[in-house]
């Protein structure tokens, strides 16, 4: 037996009632069935998307990035036990594309994470190793709808600080916030502006002890330096905010924020219109990966792949007319 289970187990049917039942087991089932490649996977976890699907779309999508020790898992922690004192049910999934590489590193989050892990209203899912980052971007917007299907109120996507993966997960959230730390000299060091171009705030954390007054300046300092930042919508001007992770509610704040943000999004019609947007815009993520996927798996093109290359690397054809030539057999 596989570690997909018996046949029942993989029946779409049976994964949807016990997704909508909200059942763990199920939850995780249907997760590993979506993040699968291989082709039988890949129909049954289509069927099974198609039965949650109306059931989808009722939770926050909330994003969260910061360069390594930020303090992450201790914010995710902190936030996320507020919000289930608060009634919420949470989900925490990672798009780690350096998993593979540094053991886990994700993996490692979640044993830090005891605490919230252990709730009976939180869900927390390590990502895929050793997959590119548009196959595990791709893998985890569906496992997101898998969570809000199964009744999660807020679904967290956690990233690793490495440029592409940031702008791949706020394409599949509400909110996208950016994690901060004082005393990195320049504040801005180890952010990238292609970051800040897509944060809907901004969280300094370790905003306690002896480190109130630095971060109270760093936040200043961030102030200034968002004003070079085009905001992506004329309702909302990011704010740049100050949390702490080790003092209860110390992320009150940034929860208000992201309930401030939505409000606002929903009043003016551009929560929906995002939505809308960022549905079309992985219908095209996902063709073009499929179209990458055919183009590969084509017994011909694979067979022409070394004659042309050669032609190719010696001069003898242009790289635009090998690309057509090899495009013509698909």
């Amino acid at each position: 037996m596989g570690p997909m289970g018996d046949t029942n187990e993989l029946d779409s049917q049976h994964l949807v009632k016990g997704v909508l039942r909200g059942e763990r087991r199920s939850i995780a089932k249907a997760i590993t069935l979506v993040e699968s490649s291989l082709a039988a996977h890949r129909k049954i976890a289509a069927e099974m998307m198609e039965g949650l699907l109306p059931h989808t779309g009722k939770s926050v999508r909330l994003g969260i990035t910061g360069v390594p020790g930020v303090g992450k898992s201790t914010f995710v922690e902190n936030f996320g036990l507020f919000l289930v004192k608060e009634g919420f049910r949470v989900a925490v999934l990672a798009v780690d594309p350096s998993s593979s590489r540094s053991g886990g590193s994700i993996l490692g989050d979640k044993t830090r994470m005891e605490h919230l892990a252990a709730h009976p209203a939180t869900f927390i899912r390590p990502s895929p190793s050793g997959r590119t980052l548009g196959g595990v971007a791709a893998k985890t917007r569906e496992s997101l709808l898998v969570c809000e299907a199964a009744g999660y109120d807020v679904v967290l996507v956690e990233t690793v600080g490495v440029g592409q993966s940031e702008t791949s997960v706020a394409t599949m959230v509400d909110f996208f916030l950016a994690l901060m730390i004082t005393g990195a000299g320049d504040e801005l060091q180890g952010i990238k502006k292609g970051v800040l171009e897509v944060a809907d705030a901004i969280a300094i954390n370790k905003c306690d002890g002896d480190n109130v007054e630095r971060a109270e300046k760093a936040r200043l300092e961030l102030e200034i330096a968002m004003h070079i930042v085009t905001p992506e919508s004329p309702s909302w001007r990011p704010p740049v905010l100050t949390c702490s992770s080790i003092l209860e509610n110390g992320t009150r704040n940034v929860w208000d924020t992201i309930l401030e943000h939505r409000k606002i999004m929903t009043e003016t019609g551009e929560f929906t219109l995002r939505r809308r947007g960022q549905a079309l815009s992985w219908m095209w993520t996902l063709i073009d990966e499929g179209l990458k996927a055919r183009f590969h798996q084509n017994t011909t093109i694979a067979e022409k792949i070394p004659e042309i290359s050669a032609k190719v690397k010696q001069e003898l054809i242009s790289p635009s007319a090998a690309a057509e030539a090899l495009l013509s057999y698909l």
